[in-house]
């Protein structure tokens, strides 16, 4: 009977060991929780997204509570969160302005001249190592789809061979905008009235020969705009939309009809009315 029990015993003796030993371990190399994190982390909107360049809402929360982080940094959340979290760390909200992608190309299937027909894979960033993909236009958008893939709102989409954003449903996050070989999705405010469909960095001569819409800096967008909001350098059109007023005078003036407004009737099947995209 000995010879049962004794191995028995010297079994629960060591498992009860064990068990202190663990209890022990687990308060001597316990993570202390930040408490502060944790609220904040309930202020975001738990996307998950990456759009702010942390692996998630919770690392974002850290950084935010360790004060390495801005109140405002999370897009997804907005002006909301950041207000929450501002009372949260016991500071003034900061302004916070809503983002949107745009893609800044109009260069569609019929436009855009392409120099190959390209057969692989349907990704942006391999078709990219080929020559900088199949149009001739260096910053022409690709088509295929990267950005449609890493959006994590599912608000972008390929119509015509250019990637095309729906307000709707686009949180200004910025994961497109970082996925992109071309770099030619930006950020710009949400409530922005126009945009330039362009960013070609050819001159005039060479631009009309790579593609029939793209910009051709004729400079008359520049010339025309009283408050100063658009300029043209290095070829390229730009906005700056802190000065803009919305007149409408370069969406008049531009000969390609490459800079879009709030009710211009995309000719490649977009209906650009702030919000809305055609089926």
């Amino acid at each position: 009977m000995n010879e049962i029990l004794i191995p028995v015993f010297i079994f629960l003796a060591l498992g009860a060991l064990c068990g202190i030993l663990l209890a022990a371990a687990s308060k001597i190399f316990a993570v202390k929780k930040n408490e502060t994190a944790e609220k904040i982390a309930e202020c975001l909107p738990g996307a998950n997204c990456g759009g702010c360049g942390y692996s998630g809402c919770a690392a974002l929360a850290e950084a935010i509570a360790k004060g390495e982080e801005k109140i405002n940094k999370c897009s997804v959340g907005g002006a909301e969160a950041a207000a929450k979290i501002a009372e949260i760390m016991g500071v003034e909200a900061a302004p916070t302005v809503r983002m949107r992608a745009q893609v800044m190309c109009s260069g569609t299937s019929e436009y855009a001249k392409k120099k190959y027909i390209y057969e692989g894979v349907a990704d942006c960033v391999a078709a990219e190592k080929i020559g900088g993909g199949d149009k001739l236009c260096k910053n022409g958008c690709i088509g295929l789809g990267t950005c449609v893939k890493a959006c994590p709102f599912e608000a972008i989409v390929v119509k015509n061979g250019v990637a095309v954003v729906d307000y709707t449903k686009c949180k200004g996050c910025g994961v497109c905008t970082s996925v992109c070989p071309k770099g030619i999705i930006k950020l710009i405010p949400f409530d922005s009235k126009h945009w330039v469909g362009c960013m070609s960095v050819d001159d005039g001569k060479n631009t009309r020969l790579k593609c029939d819409v793209g910009c051709i800096s004729c400079r008359l967008c520049e010339k025309n705009c009283e408050a100063g909001a658009i300029t043209v350098n290095n070829f390229v059109a730009s906005i700056d939309y802190s000065k803009c007023t919305g007149c409408n005078k370069c969406v008049d003036k531009c000969p390609r009809h490459i800079i879009w407004s709030g009710e211009t009737q995309g000719e490649y099947g977009l209906t650009i009315k702030r919000v809305t995209i055609k089926a």
